[in-house]
């Protein structure tokens, strides 16, 4: 066996080996993951890969971001409103100091009552802190009737502050206001986002209708939070007014902080800006992407494009088996499929030539003696150069027909569904076939693996207990004995034995077929499987055989993933004692 014949094998699943060494796979058993990547990617065989995790990781940036966005955001959020509380207690504790330390008098010895209070400086007082703080304060005597309010006291009689803080200004654009605004209202889309209570606003005199007071009464501080119209948020708090140890009054604090909501829009505006870059980025990475994964295929396109157009032969395909993904992947198995289609190309030009040949020699002998009959005079040579002519007319009608046999194989081994073969059962019917009428009857365990045809005796030697299985055509494989076992009939001579012999090791069935023949050439033992190719013995008569059996015999295992060689048995001294076809086959287990 020549090492082209061995290594042959192997050429048919390298893009298989290849793919395996490239690709993690989920194990071998079923279990709930590999039913989940069934369902959601179509089978086991769609994996992970590095494309796949870079297409993987372009859409999650956008996502992460927003989600660390809307977290800090929330954070931020119950931060700045905590402090902003803590700030508006302050504020409301000093203003009720204020106002109980400076605008009360005794009415009487020993005496702080309701109407002492001096309701001019009341109104004073409150109107100046209002103005100073930017609040809005009210204040409520004993009878819950409201005496001051900060805002109307200071539009009418146009009090100023005690003192006042000068800002920065900060001008922003419309453009920027809008953004914020445009961001807010998003992230309030979130279900995570809490609205507050609409702000109902001072519209009533009563303290009985407003919930802090209420709760003031009860010498404690109340604070809520709001938000107006605009969905800005609106701080309310509430706090007695307490001169020896009685409640003159009730004083309440409103205020619309801008601060928070001025800092919320910056923090809006601020995930906006992060998801703007971001979505920058994801832009860019998807240009990466779409260059990384369409630049190479238009590569293969065009390449696969020249192919069809018969401009490059397949190693002009480009090389992308380092990329280690489907594009990887999907160069190997054009290389491959190219490589097969100028393969079959070749051979499909080698066949035409080699049956050209064939046929005309036929038809030159066929030639040569219809010319011959017209100046042949003599019936016996007549007689004879019709015999030649029918004898030639045979051989092409058997070679037409093998041709066509041979020519369409390929064609319906693609076609032909392959089913389970017993090949211990098939390799006794195929004996069946040798054996005469008699010797069918004949079950006995001495009989029932042996046939005698042609003086030779036939002999089936294996395991009885082995169980042999594989996937394939139980025809075309009886079809590549029988023309092995006919070759080999042809060349043994009477009283000796054809011997096949059936070993198994591993998820592998050897199949040798040994007669005690002349051998085979050591310079042949790879040609005889080529087209054509016949060697025949001097017996029999010439043009029987168009050469074509072992070549079929070759297409028929390949075809089932086999391997077919011929190889020479020698005795100890190294003699040729017959020929030996082994053929191996994968068997299921």
């Amino acid at each position: 066996m020549t090492n082209s014949t061995k290594s042959k094998r192997y050429t048919g699943s390298a893009t298989a080996i290849r793919k395996s060494s490239r690709w993690f796979r989920i194990g071998s058993h079923r279990g709930d993951i590999e039913q989940l990547f069934d369902l959601y990617w179509g089978g086991k065989e769609r994996r992970i890969t590095g494309l796949t995790l870079r297409i993987i990781g372009v859409n999650v940036i956008a996502l992460v971001s927003l989600i660390f966005g809307v977290i800090y955001l929330g954070q931020y959020h119950s931060t700045l409103i905590e402090a902003k509380i803590k700030r508006f207690e302050t504020e409301i504790i000093l203003v009720s100091a204020a106002i109980s330390e400076g605008i009360l008098y005794a009415g009487g010895e020993g005496e702080n009552i309701i109407t002492s209070l001096s309701l001019s400086k009341v109104q004073i007082l409150s109107a100046r802190l209002g103005a100073t703080l930017g609040k809005r304060i009210l204040i409520f005597n004993t009878e819950n009737v409201m005496v001051a309010d900060s805002k109307v006291i200071i539009e009418s009689d146009s009090i100023k502050p005690i003192f006042t803080v000068t800002e920065k200004e900060e001008s922003q654009l419309d453009s920027v206001e809008l953004l914020k605004d445009t961001a807010g209202w998003i992230v309030s889309l979130f279900p995570q986002y809490k609205q507050l209570p609409l702000f109902p606003g001072v519209f009533s005199q009563d303290a009985n209708q407003y919930a802090d007071v209420i709760e003031a009464k009860g010498q404690k501080l109340s604070i809520s939070a709001w938000r107006d119209t605009k969905g800005e948020i609106v701080l309310t708090a509430a706090l007695p007014i307490v001169s020896q140890s009685k409640i003159v009054g009730i004083v309440m604090l409103i205020g619309d902080d801008e601060e928070i909501n001025s800092a919320m829009g910056d923090a809006w505006f601020n995930i906006l800006k992060i998801f703007l870059v971001t979505l920058l980025i994801t832009i860019l990475l998807s240009i990466y992407l779409s260059g990384v994964i369409a630049r190479p295929l238009r590569k293969l396109a065009n390449a696969a494009e020249n192919v069809r157009r018969g401009k490059l032969k397949h190693t002009e395909i480009p090389d992308m088996s380092e990329r280690n993904d489907e594009i990887g992947e999907l160069s190997i198995v054009l290389r491959d499929m190219t490589a097969a289609l100028w393969e079959r190309m070749d051979t499909i030009e080698a066949f035409a030539a080699d049956v050209s040949h064939e046929i005309k020699n036929p038809l030159t002998s066929l030639k040569s003696a219809v010319e011959t009959t017209k100046i042949v005079k003599n019936k016996a040579d007549l007689d004879k150069l019709l015999m030649v002519i029918d004898h030639d007319v045979d051989r092409l009608d058997r070679l037409i027909t093998d041709i066509s046999n041979a020519s369409r194989l390929d064609a319906e081994l693609s076609r032909e569904a392959f089913e389970m073969v017993d090949l211990k059962k098939m390799l006794r019917d195929l004996l069946n076939v040798y054996k005469s009428p008699l010797e069918r009857e004949d079950t006995s365990e001495e009989n029932n693996d042996r046939a005698l045809k042609d003086g030779v005796m036939i002999m089936l030697d294996f395991n009885d207990a082995l169980e042999m299985h594989m996937s394939g055509s139980e025809s075309r494989l009886m079809q590549v004995f029988q023309n092995i076992i006919a070759n080999a009939l042809s060349f043994a001579p009477v009283k000796t034995k054809i011997k096949i012999l059936v070993k198994m090791k591993s998820n592998r069935v050897t199949i040798s077929i040994e007669d005690e023949g002349a051998g085979i050439p050591e310079s042949q033992l790879e040609k005889i499987f080529e087209r054509f190719y016949s060697e025949r013995p001097e017996h029999e008569e010439f043009g029987r055989h168009s050469g074509l059996g072992l070549s079929i015999c070759r297409q028929i295992v390949t075809a089932h993933n086999g391997i077919i060689y011929a190889e020479n048995k020698l005795d100890r001294s190294g003699g040729v004692t017959g020929a030996r076809f082994v053929i191996i086959l994968n068997i299921d287990q």
